[in-house]
C-alpha cells in the first residue's frame, strides 16, 4: 500500500485528487499516510464505511476475497469493496490461492507502475465510476 500511495501521490495533482488510505491495521494505514495520503484509517469499519464513498479503489485482488491477507481481511470488508460502485483497479497478486488467467506475470514494481498509469487515465477521463 505504501508504494502505491507514494507513486499515486507523485503522479496525480495534489490539489485535485484526495487519497484516502484504508488499511487492515493501524501500521499499514500509518505507512500510507506517511507516504502521502491525505487521510488514513484502519480496520473493518473504516473499510466498510468508506468503500461506498470513494470514486476509485486500488489494491490487490485480495480486497475482493474474504479471509485474505493472512485472515486479516474480513467477509464484511470484501463484501463492501465488491458492492462499492467505485471503479476498482486491482493488482493480480497470487497470494490468496486465486489465479487470474490471461494476465502476464510481471515484477510487483512493474505492476504498480501499470496500476498508476491506469488510475491516471481513468482520472483524466473524468469518469472514475463504473464504465
Amino acid at each position: 500500500g505504501r508504494v502505491i500511495v507514494e507513486k499515486l501521490r507523485k503522479a496525480l495533482p495534489k490539489d485535485k485528487v484526495e487519497i484516502i488510505a484504508l488499511g487492515t491495521n493501524a501500521m499499514a494505514a500509518a505507512l500510507m499516510l506517511k507516504a502521502g495520503a491525505n487521510d488514513a484509517a484502519s480496520g473493518e469499519n473504516a473499510i466498510v464505511y468508506n468503500a461506498g464513498r470513494v470514486d476509485v479503489i486500488v489494491g490487490t485482488v485480495a480486497v475482493l476475497i474474504a479471509h485474505s491477507m493472512l485472515g486479516e481481511y474480513t467477509p464484511a470488508m470484501a463484501e463492501a469493496v465488491a458492492k462499492s460502485p467505485a471503479r476498482k483497479i486491482l493488482l493480480h497478486l497470487n497470494r490468496s490461492n486465486v489465479e487470474i488467467v490471461g494476465v502476464v506475470a510481471e515484477p510487483l514494481p512493474h505492476l504498480i507502475d501499470m496500476l498508476v498509469e491506469r488510475v491516471k487515465t481513468v482520472m483524466a477521463a473524468g469518469c472514475p465510476g463504473q464504465g
